[in-house]
């Protein structure tokens, strides 16, 4: 199922994305779509630290192994 709700996601395009924009600004309102996207954003960012330091973490693993 995961690879379904990926593959969904892969094909949204642009207007899509529009329209996935305009649902969220008519349920959240203008006011409240900032906070969501700097809630977003410093989500991904966080997301994306620790998958480095995981990396990270890994690599000299593999070296040692060789």
């Amino acid at each position: 199922m995961n690879r379904e709700v990926f593959h969904l996601f892969q094909n949204i395009g642009v207007p899509g994305l529009i329209l996935l924009l305009v649902i969220a600004l008519i349920i959240f309102g203008p006011s409240k779509l900032p906070e969501l996207g700097r809630a977003v954003g410093s989500t991904l960012k966080e997301f994306k630290k620790s998958t480095r330091e995981l990396v990270s973490d890994d690599a000299p693993v593999k070296k040692e192994e060789k």
